[in-house]
């Protein structure tokens, strides 16, 4: 068989697939770059027996360039995120900070959507200006497009002007806007504000909420519109963060990092996070990062594991328990392997044999000190040298024999 259709075709036989909706323990067949439900006899066979599948994970908001610049240090608490804005201004003129910004952009963008992959993270909204490094073919994870957004009702000299930006969004595509962050009279006005403007609809996606009050989630569920919850990012800078059980139930939720600047280190741990609050049940917590985010963000291939969706993939292995409750005591190393497009990105050495069926060249690496092998094309010294706890590996690691590509299913 031509080696071209061999590395296109591949059945993942014997996991436990894992969505919202439940567990399939029927085998997962990728065609090209999409689930299918078929393949040829000849496809790729990799047996995954005691492993569970997850859709790659969405991150429904970041500001991706920002994940290596230091944070603002102290423990100060502000009452909204003007104030904290306001402050950070003088945080500027720190070395670390400068240095950390002269780093070119289009790098920074893609350190920002590498930190995502390693931890499962295949599709993310980026809440900024778009940058012609965003299109690059080989750029890590996959990204929400065709989007509108503004940055803040209260902050209009960066992004577009609210209204204007509204407008032009089409109702079948999201527009995103930071809103009601913190805990004062001027975060729980904004909703209210919005609502006036003529900016709360159905296709509105509201960043934090915080300020939010009964009242306001009733007319966020009424108009069908979403909120995306950091709740990292808002404990960290605002001392507290949303009840997010109404709106999880009414599937108007979905889960962000922000970004390392205020938030968590990756989605993992932000799940983690979302998880001690105790409120939401560990499906819900999965669909704050599959279905319910790609409903949200208009995203009907994304965060799923049904024929014709985008073959972008979580694998890890089964520790027992409930299954939907697995990533949230998974640290980024425990990953066995990260799909996106139908092809390994970063994985355990021994899935080096679907690395290379799949025309994926690699190199040794050691992720929190754990062997991996990563595609090449995402292991730049320059890139590598921004992302803490990720490293070449000095010594190539021999394939570990545990993968079985000849089983049949």
């Amino acid at each position: 068989m031509d080696a071209w259709f061999a590395r296109t075709h591949a059945s993942l036989c014997g996991a436990a697939c894992v969505v919202p909706e439940g567990i399939t323990r029927e085998p997962l067949r990728i065609r090209g770059s999409r689930i299918d439900a078929s393949v040829p006899a000849w496809a790729h066979r990799i047996d995954l027996r005691d492993h569970l599948i997850f859709p790659g994970l969405i991150n429904a908001h970041e500001h991706l360039q920002v994940n290596a610049v230091p944070p603002l240090a102290g423990t100060q608490v502000f009452p909204n995120s003007y104030a904290w804005i306001e402050a950070f201004q003088s945080h500027f003129s720190d070395a670390a900070v400068l240095a950390a910004l002269r780093v070119p952009k289009a790098l920074r963008l893609r350190h920002g959507a590498l930190k995502n992959l390693l931890a499962g993270t295949t599709c993310v909204a980026h809440h900024d200006p778009w940058h012609e490094a965003l299109d690059a073919a080989d750029f890590p994870v996959a990204l929400l497009r065709d989007y509108g957004w503004s940055y803040a009702l209260g902050w209009s000299s960066y992004g577009p002007p609210v209204q204007q930006s509204f407008a032009q969004t089409p109702v079948d595509r999201p527009w995103m806007i930071h809103l009601a962050e913190g805990s004062d009279a001027t975060a729980q006005a904004e909703l209210a504000e919005l609502d006036e403007l003529g900016c709360l609809a159905a296709h509105s996606v509201l960043v934090h909420g915080v300020g939010m009050r009964e009242q306001d989630i009733d007319r966020v569920i009424e108009r069908g519109a979403g909120v995306v919850w950091c709740p990292t990012s808002n404990q960290r800078l605002l001392g507290c963060t949303l009840d997010p059980r109404r709106l999880a139930e009414a599937g108007r939720l979905a889960l962000g990092t922000d970004s390392r600047l205020s938030g968590s280190r990756d989605l993992l741990e932000e799940l983690r996070a979302a998880s001690t609050h105790g409120e939401l049940t560990s499906q819900q917590l999965l669909g704050l990062v599959s279905t319910d985010a790609s409903r949200l963000l208009r995203l009907p291939w994304h965060g799923s594991l049904q024929a014709g969706a985008h073959a972008d993939l979580l694998i890890v292995e089964d520790r027992g328990g409930d299954p939907q409750a697995a990533l949230l005591a998974l640290e980024r190393s425990d990953i066995r392997a990260v799909v996106r497009d139908g092809r390994p990105r970063i994985a355990d050495t021994d899935f080096a044999d679907w690395f290379a069926v799949a025309g994926v060249e690699t190199v040794s690496v050691l992720l929190d000190g754990r062997p991996k092998l990563l595609a090449k094309a995402l292991a730049d010294p320059e890139l590598l040298a921004l992302e803490p706890g990720l490293e070449l590996a000095t010594v190539r690691h021999a394939p570990i024999n545990v993968l079985t590509v000849e089983a049949r299913c």
